[in-house]
């Protein structure tokens, strides 16, 4: 994988975004693969399609890319907030490539965020465009990533530094069967995923845990059963080796 960007792809453009988009799909294009299966190259949609980038024609999972200069930060700008919400809620979302890049036209992270773990909670509203501007009231959106849980966020290339193929394939497909589950089920697998991930330790215990317990109250105020809950949703994490069990009441972090 070549993290510099072929720059010469670019040489028909003028505008600074234009070019940015060129150079960016087009090293994806060149470089990178499917990290659900490892096949490569990856195939491009028809421009200006408004579901996907690219797509894999070994296992159909579909991408789209969002790319800055600069460092990668926790928002990421992106298009109607209406149609976000609406994307999210189908079947036509697609898994999310975000890629960094400086300003020598280079890679500094490449990684991809899978589509079960995008959820309304992740989304910022923004303000809607004055009544001045050419699109008044439009109203856009930016993508929050530290609302993403750790397994969420799977590195191609992080800081410079290549991911090992098969790390990135393994990490995929370990969260695949959220997929799979119901709308409620998927909210509590997430929200205890994000409560492991804010315990600043590896190993750690039941009460750690617990001590979300109203935080997750406000976000399932139809539960009464908080900890019942908790400990249901850890038992999946770790059948699905996403922690380990320790010993009674005590679990680790896994960590690839």
């Amino acid at each position: 994988m070549n993290l510099n960007f072929d720059i010469k792809k670019a040489k028909n453009y003028s505008s600074n975004s234009q070019i940015a988009r060129v150079l960016t799909e087009n090293w994806v294009k060149e470089n990178s693969y499917c990290p659900c299966c490892g096949n490569l190259p990856l195939n491009e949609f028809e421009n200006n399609r408004p579901v996907a980038d690219f797509y894999c024609n070994s296992c159909s999972e579909e991408f789209e890319l969002k790319s800055k200069n600069g460092n990668l930060t926790n928002t990421i700008t992106d298009g109607a907030y209406s149609k976000m919400l609406e994307r999210i809620n189908s079947n036509q979302n697609p898994n999310f490539f975000f890629l960094t890049y400086t300003k020598q036209w280079a890679v500094n992270n490449f990684l991809i965020i899978p589509k079960q773990f995008f959820t309304p909670a992740i989304i910022i509203k923004g303000k809607p465009l004055a009544q001045t501007a050419k699109r008044a009231g439009w109203i856009g959106c930016n993508i929050d990533i530290s609302n993403v849980a750790n397994a969420g966020k799977v590195f191609l290339v992080k800081n410079t530094k290549l991911i090992d193929k098969t790390i990135v394939e393994t990490s995929f497909k370990k969260t695949l069967f959220i997929r799979n589950q119901s709308v409620d089920s998927k909210g509590w697998i997430l929200d205890i995923m994000l409560c492991v991930d804010a315990i600043p330790k590896d190993v750690f215990t039941l009460e750690d845990i617990y001590k979300f317990e109203n935080k997750l109250k406000l976000k399932h105020p139809n539960n009464n059963f908080i900890k019942d809950k908790v400990r249901q949703q850890l038992q999946v994490l770790r059948d699905k080796n996403l922690i380990e069990f320790v010993d009674r009441g005590k679990y680790k972090k896994v960590m690839l």
